[in-house]
């Protein structure tokens, strides 16, 4: 059963101003963002299409892979994509203490550090859920909340692969924040939806760019 919009509300973004979900109207610019990885299945066929594209992304990783995965994160930072932090284990932080939410977090910037990252103060919530308190406490620390806008549902094993594409296509427009996940769950729908998605909005004269 879909428990998710594809399309977050302008009320919702108003309620949580606090939140970044997505920018200018005014310029014809996309931001792609992937969760998840980096996953050795998928990141690499991801950055790939990106670089075919001249196509620049944000990568939400998560902490654990990039101990397991180095090379591919590495290169995420070379082709100059941003990189943001989607916590060590993938935390709910609905179902997770403040405390043990912010220190899993840091877990995952430690590991970032190891490597010339610019900015990881990027923060996306696993889930897109997270409390008022643990929210506050990552703003203390420097960290920029990033949302979205369009939802492709990539991750949802109920939808085809062209119901995946319309979700991005029907909701997509200026200053958009969309997210994808380099996954493993995710890889079909990702490699039908994505390269799609980059020739349909590349005609149409957007630039695809990386968070900052």
């Amino acid at each position: 059963m879909k428990t998710y919009l594809t399309k977050t509300p302008i009320f919702i973004q108003r309620i949580f101003k606090n939140y970044t979900w997505r920018f200018s109207l005014d310029k014809k610019e996309l931001y792609l963002t992937f969760d998840d990885g980096p996953t050795p299945e998928i990141t690499e066929w991801t950055l790939d299409v990106l670089q075919q594209h001249n196509a620049k992304a944000t990568f939400f990783c998560i902490g654990k892979n990039v101990v397991e995965n180095p090379a591919i994160f590495e290169r995420i930072i070379t082709e100059g994509h941003s990189i943001g932090n989607h916590t060590h284990n993938h935390k709910n932080g609905y179902h997770t203490a403040t405390k043990e939410y912010i220190e899993n977090t840091l877990q995952a910037e430690e590991q970032f550090q190891e490597f010339d990252v610019r900015n990881s103060k990027l923060f996306r919530p696993p889930y897109g859920k997270i409390k008022r308190k643990q929210a506050q406490k990552l703003r203390s620390l420097g960290y920029k909340i990033i949302m979205w806008d369009v939802l492709s549902a990539d991750f949802d094993t109920n939808i085809n692969h062209k119901k995946c594409l319309q979700n991005v296509l029907n909701n997509t427009e200026n200053g958009s924040i969309i997210v994808f996940h380099d996954s493993i769950k995710a890889s079909d729908k990702l490699q039908y939806t994505l390269p799609k998605v980059l020739d349909f909005y590349s005609e149409k004269g957007f630039e695809f760019k990386a968070i900052s």
